[in-house]
């Protein structure tokens, strides 16, 4: 919603700002100015970037429509599943878990959470380094090591889409210019023409350096930092279950564990206290 208000306002001011000056909108239509710029940016794109970048470009307009995944509730059911897990680690012991890390879509644990059941990669996290405590992995640093070397790949990985986005709103008002210059370059080639004839043409040709301008400060900029803004979000989902885990390897009562995962949470989607208390108050207690 907000990429289709932001839009919306950006073209309204421009293109409404520009009539109600008294100018004719007529004038800005140059279809093989708008070829030239997006149609090599387009080309420049594919030419930068790696195949599984590109194969992500599709997903990565998905989510900027969408914008975060993770919401206050969505917390609230991570919480619960890591005390729901840590509860019973606690009563009877970490290899109790085997069983429902090993097979979490038949797990009666995770199939109480169905929203985080549904992540396929926040199950693979969870389940990869629950695995390892119940193999025997003691040291939590060398732990938290691992953990912060998956996230920084994982980071990379968003970081190379925001990059290539980022490069686009960089590069478009060159390729205005360029398409300036062809413009320019037209005109030269009808120099006899009379004035009016003239100024139509100079006027199209200048429509490429607004059209460049206007791609990149008006869309490809601002979709890279929101596309950014939506990722560090996003992040921070897996960073509570780092905090959480490696609280319960230290030993912490799953309450205690919980609370650290909770602190890891960004203020406008972090649950209260009092919420978490409340949600997993109600929670079944899990069977081995």
């Amino acid at each position: 919603m907000r990429l289709i208000v932001g839009t919306l306002v950006v073209l309204l001011s421009v293109f409404g700002g520009y009539a109600a000056m008294g100018a004719h909108l007529a004038v800005l239509f140059q279809p093989f100015e708008a070829l030239i710029i997006l149609g090599s940016a387009v080309g420049a794109y594919v030419i930068g970037n790696p195949p599984a970048v590109l194969k992500k470009i599709g997903s990565t307009f998905k989510t900027l429509f969408r914008g975060p995944r993770y919401d206050k509730a969505a917390y609230l059911e991570l919480l619960g599943l890591q005390f729901t897990l840590f509860k019973l680690a606690k009563s009877k012991g970490n290899l109790a878990l085997e069983a429902h890390v090993e097979n979490p879509s038949e797990s009666s644990i995770f199939q109480q959470f169905p929203n985080f059941s549904a992540d396929h990669h926040a199950v693979e996290f969870m389940c990869d380094y629950l695995r390892m405590i119940t193999m025997g992995t003691e040291n939590a640093h060398e732990l938290e090591a691992l953990m912060d070397e998956e996230l920084e790949t994982h980071h990379q990985e968003r970081e190379r889409i925001v990059a290539s986005i980022q490069a686009l709103a960089d590069g478009t008002p060159a390729l205005g210019i360029v398409a300036a210059v062809l413009g320019v370059i037209k005109t030269m080639g009808s120099i006899d023409q009379p004035p009016e004839v003239l100024g139509h043409l100079i006027g199209g040709a200048l429509v490429g350096t607004f059209l460049g301008v206007f791609c990149a400060y008006g869309f490809f900029g601002p979709m890279a930092q929101s596309l950014r803004n939506i990722y560090e979000a996003e992040s921070k989902y897996y960073l509570s279950m780092k905090a959480g885990l490696l609280a319960h390897m230290a030993g912490y009562a799953p309450a205690v564990s919980i609370e650290f995962a909770r602190k890891a949470l960004m203020s406008e989607v972090r649950p209260t206290f009092a919420e978490v208390e409340q949600s997993t108050a109600n929670l079944q207690p899990a069977a081995a």
